[in-house]
């Protein structure tokens, strides 16, 4: 650990004597349906039904590298809104306009998108899980009221970063992107629990994962806030997000590929027969024909 940093974005604020401890911050986005039972709507063309929560992992003192790649790739492609990661690939609402592009400047916007999510100092991680999977495991066990979903992936995903805080020497924050006040609630519910009583699994199940005692994710897990769509690291959690969710059901799946290829996940910095208890998750794909 490089023990403490003046922050820029502070310096304004604070006396230049005072610094503030270097953090692991994770970015969460979510995506999906969290209800185990309600209907998907539309279907995505790939037909896979999940609901995830995950993104990024960023040292708060390497923040500002990351916040400046963001703006000197929306600056270059007059970029204003958000950059939403289904309204880029689908080509719609805010993004509708690269459909009247060329081919060569499309393939050059979306290959420095990529860029952009590899050059940032981050790292992804994610906790996916599959909703047929999910109902078919637990409806009939808890009479057809099971959790919701947002509460394993938030707590699989929260544990695994405070892991890896721990082993990085640092403190945890956690700033999940702003949804609705019932469910940003909801969050903040379990964010707290996870810091009383530490995780909620049966202790027969989740052992095999080494889970935290509560206290020592009291110790790790330093500050719980919601962030808005306009931060640029909480579009840098979007666009990770997807391909890790889709690299659970199709190991080629070219930005996933990529990401890996890159060391851009959080399996490219644990060892192999840690990745059960450190990397990202993948809950109920016990009957995913997980595509090579």
């Amino acid at each position: 650990m490089r023990g403490y940093q003046e922050s820029r974005r502070t310096s304004d604020r604070l006396p230049r004597e005072i610094a503030l401890p270097v953090t692991l911050n994770l970015y969460l986005d979510d995506s999906g349906t969290r209800h185990p039972t309600h209907k998907v709507g539309k279907k995505p063309a790939h037909g896979y039904d999940w609901f995830a929560l995950g993104g990024i992992l960023v040292r708060s003192d390497e923040e500002d590298n990351a916040r400046d790649l963001h703006a000197k790739f929306c600056e270059k492609w007059e970029i204003t809104a958000p950059l939403h990661s289904s309204e880029i690939r689908s080509q719609n609402e805010n993004f509708d306009f690269l459909r009247g592009w060329e081919k060569d400047k499309l393939g050059a916007f979306y290959e420095e998108l990529y860029i952009l999510m590899r050059e940032a100092p981050v790292v992804g991680i994610a906790c996916t899980v599959d909703r047929p999977g999910y109902c078919g495991r637990y409806l009939e066990q808890y009479k057809q009221n099971p959790w919701m979903l947002c509460k394993t992936a938030f707590t699989v995903v929260v544990e695994r970063a405070a892991k890896y805080a721990i082993a990085q020497g640092m403190k945890l924050r956690v700033h999940p992107e702003r949804c609705n006040k019932a469910e940003d609630a909801n969050l903040e519910g379990y964010y707290k629990a996870l810091k009383t009583e530490g995780m909620p699994f049966a202790k027969d199940n989740s052992d095999k994962y080494g889970p935290l005692p509560p206290e020592q994710l009291t110790q790790t897990l330093y500050e719980f806030k919601t962030k808005q769509k306009t931060s640029p690291m909480a579009q840098l959690a979007d666009l990770y997000l997807w391909p890790i969710c889709m690299g659970g059901y199709h190991a080629s799946n070219r930005p996933y590929q990529r990401l890996t290829d890159d060391r851009k996940l959080i399996e490219c910095h644990i060892k192999e027969d840690e990745r059960p208890m450190l990397g990202s998750k993948y809950s109920c794909f016990e009957n995913v024909e997980r595509k090579a």
